[in-house]
């Protein structure tokens, strides 16, 4: 649905808005403390999941946020705020972190690559924790999260030992981790088109500096807003996560601000190598005149001699002679040479 079709609606109408990723809704839950796991598929939201009496970690991971009707029977069991579940259906949603009290609200953008064609993969993951529980929204099958449910699995780590904030953190720190690898990508893309562009540039080129440019923005929109949802968990540690998890959180603050260093690099030097491939085409073209402008200028003053002998008049004593024809072009050709001499001597050949 376009921003234009909910224009009038009253806030806190949950709509789906964006592109439909996924055809069904799709949820799994893993359930975990030190000692045990359990991991299961759900169809829906239930009222027996709703109790926090539970021990350890409950992970609620749900797919297609298309389908609206179990995105509001979510709120209405956790009685979570309209304005919430709007925003969990709206891919557009700027990186952000807000508190409701009895629970924390979590947007955050997850990059990586596609592997058929090497394209950057841009989806938004929303995630609400409270207490012992954590619910994540995301818009397809197929995530970077498979590494931390591995993690959980075979007892990895501190993940089973600690609470449902380090989850979260554990959340964030892979797709902080993806960033860095989608920003060395990138700049590995960024280091073939500078090679290609030193020697043969083309109009291709233009458009790889172009795609490259584009990317580079889209990684910019989803890093710098989150740089500064850290750096609020950061301040704000002891109201959100537990003090030893806030040292990871600062961990995680440094390798967003070393991203983000990066990105303003490949961010200059592509736009030094739209001015280069700008100042080569005009090179190029300089050499083309140049070219151009010496052979004219060789054939001026052949033109000057063929036209004096195309003018056809009668008291000319070369044109009954016999080697005059001879003459003419052999100074014809002593004069291209001089020239041709004279052009390199001063290196402009």
């Amino acid at each position: 649905m376009s921003l234009a079709r909910k224009k009038g609606m009253a806030p806190g109408s949950p709509v789906f808005m964006g592109k439909k990723r996924s055809e069904h809704f799709k949820m799994t839950l893993i359930k975990y403390d030190h000692e045990n796991i359990e991991e299961k598929e759900l169809a829906e939201f239930s009222a027996d999941h709703v109790t926090n009496d539970e021990k350890g970690v409950r992970w609620f991971d749900a797919i297609a946020l298309h389908d609206v009707e179990k995105i509001n029977k979510f709120g209405e069991l956790y009685n979570i705020h309209p304005l919430v579940l709007e925003d969990i259906v709206n891919t557009h949603q700027r990186p952000k972190i807000e508190d409701f009290e009895d629970y924390f609200f979590l947007v955050f953008k997850m990059l990586y690559l596609d592997q058929k064609n090497g394209k950057i993969i841009n989806e938004q993951v929303s995630v609400i924790f409270k207490d012992n529980m954590v619910f994540s929204f995301q818009e397809r099958e197929g995530d970077i999260f498979e590494p931390l449910r591995e993690r959980i699995r075979k007892s990895k780590g501190r993940i089973r030992k600690v609470g449902a904030d380090y989850l979260v953190y554990a959340m964030l720190d892979i797709v902080v981790d993806n960033y860095i690898e989608v920003t060395q990508k990138v700049s590995e893309r960024v280091e073939a088109v500078e090679k290609k562009l030193m020697k043969a540039p083309d109009s291709s080129t233009l458009k790889d500096i172009y795609e490259l440019k584009s990317e580079i923005m889209d990684i910019k929109k989803a890093v710098w807003p989150l740089r500064e949802v850290v750096s609020r968990l950061d301040r704000e540690t002891t109201d959100i996560f537990d003090e030893k998890t806030g040292i990871y959180i600062r961990d995680l603050q440094d390798h967003l601000f070393i991203t983000i260093e990066s990105l303003e690099g490949l961010r200059d030097t592509t736009m030094s190598l739209l001015d280069l491939y700008l100042s080569s085409i005009s090179f190029k073209m300089n050499d083309v005149m140049k070219v151009l402008t010496i052979i004219s200028t060789i054939f001026i003053p052949l033109t000057f001699i063929a036209g004096i002998y195309g003018m056809n008049f009668e008291n000319m004593p070369e044109l009954k002679w016999n080697y005059g024809y001879f003459l003419v072009l052999g100074i014809m050709i002593v004069v291209s040479a001089i020239m041709v001499m004279f052009f390199k001597k001063k290196k402009w050949l």
